[in-house]
């Protein structure tokens, strides 16, 4: 049931039936119909029969509620006028009916014009203009005994048309129900209740209401077109099947014609609207979205990940074992990396490689920070804004060579980036000597991470100097991996002493085999994005747009550090206007709950502490919320307008089911904030 406690308003018999069907199902059900009592319908008899509160001559003038309804209001009705207000009715659902519609639409799309049927209060069709017949609900004949006997004489007639010879049908018998006349009930009121009084909806999709149409006609549009157009009337996805009628006659009641001198408008094919399925073919479920996998995939199906999508691609969200639900499994993995080691398939990370002469000119202008003199063979985190001065992409690029570069982005950005550089190559910086190519799936990417990372990768890679002094944080080193020529890099989304491994795609699996053989001795741990996004968090460490919504900037994460001082770039002039530069504005801070086993929802808004009522000023939401294995504890990563001045001040976070969660506001690196893990001798 939709409700408990229902009223239904209605002005015809039908809509008895969903009286008595409410009150089977156990709800109390009160009827206001404006017809007199003395109605001799087998359906309002029915009613009455089994206890439905019934009140005649009476309308419902208003709703309450908010949120959802909890009342309405009925006044006594007479002669087409509101009289005297009879009663507040409790109730949780409203159900309404005006009467019936004849579908019109194919005999008027044949060229037939409709005829207005004054007792039935409704177009009907008038002459064929085709070789077509209506009968039954579309002729204005609502009763399924003259629906069927109707359709029976029309099939013989069609039939007799085509050449063939009819036999007298036998009559199908279907009791007749006695319905006592429908009473035309436009409006609710006069004129000046629908302009003064609380809305009276007319167009439910486009919230056109009783008043515009009287406006319109003000306003001199008379005909039912052009108010259709004036008020958006009919636009919605019924293409007005629910309001049009009543629009029809309000505007006949405001230009003082009748409903056949205002009309209808036009019935445009088509009647039965063509499904999305339709459109998009074959593309419907597993078929909506190319699947992405990458070269380790069928190893990750083996090892019983869980996958999720993510630009496409089915990455591993995270390995069960042994009956492990997901917070279980994720605080395994994140714990053997903070304290052994363990693998990640980074493979979907955008890969963009950048060749030509004017490379580190580009990137200098797409980065905030400078690249010129980025060394060969180191790596530098770069932030990428729009013409805005909002966060627009992140990523590291190493230098391969003197005009060679390796760009990787989000892997949600990849399509959107490399559109980006293209979109300022082609049309402001034509003759800028910059090539680029996509080369996200020539390369399978593995993050080794944690503290014994080095010591696995030594075992497999014999040709480079894993050395702090010879391989540093954030540089690069060609080498040999099982066998395979690769490219490994020394940097780190966790905070771990970590490297990325990349090597050709085709031979992925077989390195990654060969990682996982050499970390067997330290019980090496593949682990998916759930444990990927709370290491990151752990250690502050943003993802575009889950911490950031279009609407930051570097100031506002707390990164000014990356804004360079000394050349220009895009989005630069945007960060010194009045709105980007102004005090208050969101920042980019840590959230602890009192209580460290609450994690909060995502989402959740944040308010300044205790308030009365259901509404309190916003100072912003929270981005992302985990538990934190290493620390034991709930965190979560949040923006906040003038947070940054607001570390160590206390929150409140109401939540949906309506309870309060107190926090405090912090840091946003809850773990090594010296940052001494990932540059562990």
């Amino acid at each position: 049931m939709p409700g408990r406690n229902a009223v239904v308003f209605t002005n015809n018999d039908n809509a008895y039936q969903c009286a008595l069907d409410l009150k089977a199902a156990g709800a109390e059900v009160t009827i206001v119909d404006p017809r007199p009592a003395e109605s001799k319908g087998a359906l309002p008899a029915a009613a009455r029969r089994q206890g439905i509160r019934v009140m005649n001559n009476a309308v419902v003038t208003a709703a309450r509620g908010k949120l959802r309804v909890s009342s309405v209001e009925v006044a006594s009705y007479a002669n087409g006028q509101v009289g005297q207000k009879q009663a507040d009715l409790q109730c949780d659902v409203v159900a309404m009916s005006g009467g019936w519609s004849p579908v019109l639409h194919l005999f008027a799309q044949s060229g037939g014009k409709a005829h207005w049927h004054d007792e039935k209060a409704c177009f009907v069709p008038g002459k064929a203009m085709q070789a077509e017949s209506s009968v039954g609900a579309c002729a204005g004949d609502f009763t399924l005994a003259r629906g069927i006997r109707f359709g029976v004489d029309a099939g013989a007639d069609a039939a007799r048309a085509a050449g063939h010879i009819v036999a007298k049908p036998q009559a199908v018998q279907v009791a007749e129900i006695v319905e006592a006349p429908t009473m035309p009930l436009w409006i609710v009121g006069n004129k000046e209740m629908s302009t003064r009084d609380p809305k009276q909806f007319v167009d439910y999709q486009n919230d056109v209401s009783a008043a515009d149409i009287y406006l319109a006609a003000r306003e001199g549009f008379e005909s039912v077109e052009h108010v259709k157009r004036y008020t958006a009337m009919g636009f919605g996805t019924d293409q007005g099947k629910l309001g049009n009628i009543n629009g029809m006659a309000i505007l006949a009641q405001a230009l003082g014609k009748t409903i056949p001198e205002t009309g209808t408008t036009t019935f445009r094919p088509n009647y039965t609207p063509v499904t999305f399925g339709t459109f998009v073919g074959r593309e419907l479920g597993e078929f909506l979205d190319p699947v992405r996998k990458t070269a380790i995939h069928e190893w990750h199906v083996e090892n019983g990940a869980a996958f999720e999508d993510v630009g496409n691609w089915k990455r591993p969200w995270y390995y069960p074992r042994n009956g492990e639900d997901m917070h279980a499994a994720v605080a395994r993995e994140s714990l053997a990396v903070r304290e052994s080691v363990g693998i990640l398939d980074a493979s979907t990370l955008s890969k963009i490689d950048i060749q030509g002469p004017d490379s580190a000119k580009l990137l200098n202008w797409m980065y905030t920070n400078p690249w010129s003199k980025l060394e060969v063979g180191k790596c530098r985190y770069g932030l990428m804004l729009d013409e805005n001065g909002m966060i627009f992409d992140d990523g590291v690029t190493v230098r391969l060579a003197d005009q060679h570069y390796m760009m990787t982005t989000t892997t949600g950005g990849a399509a959107r980036v490399l559109t980006w550089l293209e979109r300022w190559l082609q049309t402001e910086w034509p003759d800028m000597r910059v090539r680029l190519a996509s080369v996200t799936d020539h390369w399978a990417t593995f993050a080794v991470v944690g503290p014994n990372s080095r010591k696995v990768l030594q075992k497999v890679c014999h040709d480079i100097d894993f050395a702090n002094a010879a391989f540093p944080f954030m540089s690069y080193r060609n080498g040999t991996v099982a066998g395979a020529s690769a490219r490994v890099m020394r940097i780190s989304f966790s905070g771990e002493l970590a490297y990325e491994v990349n090597v050709p795609a085709n031979v992925g699996r077989a390195v990654w085999e060969a990682i996982m053989e050499a970390g067997a001795e330290f019980d090496i741990t593949p682990y998916g994005t759930e444990t990927m996004h709370v290491l990151r968090a752990e250690k502050g460490y943003i993802i575009v747009g889950q911490d950031t919504d279009g609407s930051m900037t570097p100031y506002d994460l707390g990164m000014g550090g990356l804004v360079a001082k000394s050349k220009d770039f895009l989005g630069k002039r945007s960060l010194t206007r009045s709105d980007t530069s102004k005090q208050g504005r969101k920042q980019f801070v840590g959230l602890l709950t009192d209580d460290p086993q609450f994690v909060l929802p995502e989402g959740s808004q944040i308010v300044a502490g205790p308030f009365q009522g259901d509404t309190a000023p916003m100072l912003g939401h929270v981005t992302s919320a985990y538990y934190s294995p290493i620390l034991k504890r709930s965190i979560a990563l949040a923006v906040v307008k003038g947070g940054l001045d607001k570390i160590g001040e206390s929150v409140m976070i109401p939540l949906a089911n309506g309870k309060r969660v107190n926090a405090k506001i912090t840091s946003s690196v809850f773990y090594d904030s010296e940052g001494a893990r990932q540059h562990v001798e």
